[in-house]
């Protein structure tokens, strides 16, 4: 694996999910992997769980790690090629990542959307420069449109708590306060499709995803019935893709309940974090036996060192 930009990049998922079940049970095992080897994390956007989870797993493979905030503590970036810089940009990003590839064995990059113009979101401009001058493998730590360290620790969590081969997993759109990008969303549908299994997606009308990410799954705008005997229901906000970046009126409450969760036979409840309690998913409900998110905030730790340590070795 060269990079790990999405799904697309894993040969084989089972593989990489048994990997990182193995780096759960003996997380120093191959603590050799990375020694004499440093990672750069670069941040363009805050993190919490992402900083941290992907620290700790190259410091179990025996890394340096490096981490620097792009707003704090580095130059502003021109993205776009051929430009003649003669504006509020310091440093070309050809020159940044080739410089990053040389300090580096693996460089890894968070960076969120606009979300005020699609096309260019949507080409994933900034992790692709990356990609193209750093010279070393990259890791996305969410980009624009997908979060797949994210996406890997949420397959690992379905595969330690499901109790049939082929469970059903709803994908359900819930308020927010502000507008929030599709990445984790398109990001679940695209990696919980790519391993064969079937998935449900509800949202109200304005909030469908592009389509290039859920090819087959089924689309429901009431939540009630989507959650209905599933084994799994992933909770999370988005912005429109159609009205891009816009939040269109919604009838009707979409916080998961308690009362939801019971008529549905008490599924497991998953959300990547950080939750607006109250909003999204109520205490009973984040606070309940039922609750995952504590168990995909620690797989995060395992799903990047599965992931640093296929790259390394």
């Amino acid at each position: 694996m060269k990079n790990f930009t999405c799904v697309h990049d894993v040969t084989n998922i089972d593989s990489l999910i048994e990997t990182a079940l193995a780096a759960k049970k003996h997380p120093l095992a191959h603590n050799h992997v990375g020694k004499g080897k440093t990672i750069g994390l670069v941040f363009m956007n805050p993190s919490l769980r992402t900083r941290l989870s992907t620290q700790r797993a190259a410091q179990n493979l025996g890394m340096n790690v490096i981490s620097v905030n792009v707003s704090a503590d580095g130059w502003a970036l021109e993205f776009q090629d051929g430009v003649v810089m003669n504006g509020g940009k310091s440093e070309h990003i050809k020159d940044a990542a080739a410089m990053l590839g040389l300090y580096c064995d693996v460089v890894a990059v968070r960076c969120f959307p606009s979300l005020s113009n699609r096309e260019q979101d949507y080409s994933e401009l900034i992790l692709n420069q990356f990609v193209r001058y750093a010279g070393v493998p990259v890791v996305s730590m969410e980009s624009a449109t997908r979060h797949p360290l994210q996406s890997l620790a949420d397959l690992i969590t379905i595969e330690s708590f499901k109790n049939t081969s082929k469970p059903k997993i709803v994908l359900t759109w819930a308020p927010h306060v502000k507008p929030l990008p599709q990445a984790v969303a398109n990001s679940f549908a695209e990696w919980v499709l790519s391993s064969g299994y079937q998935l449900t997606i509800a949202h109200p009308p304005g909030y469908a995803l592009c389509s290039h990410f859920a090819p087959g799954a089924t689309i429901v705008s009431n939540q009630q019935e989507a959650i209905d005997t599933a084994d799994f229901v992933y909770v999370k906000n988005w912005s429109s893709y159609e009205h891009y970046g816009e939040i269109p009126a919604v009838s009707g409450d979409w916080m998961l309940t308690t009362d939801r969760l019971n008529a549905a036979g008490n599924p497991y409840v998953m959300h990547c974090l950080p939750v607006r309690r109250g909003v999204e998913i109520a205490d009973s409900v984040i606070d309940s036996p039922q609750s995952l998110v504590l168990q995909q905030a620690t797989n995060r730790i395992y799903a990047a060192q599965a992931v640093l340590q296929t790259i390394l070795i």
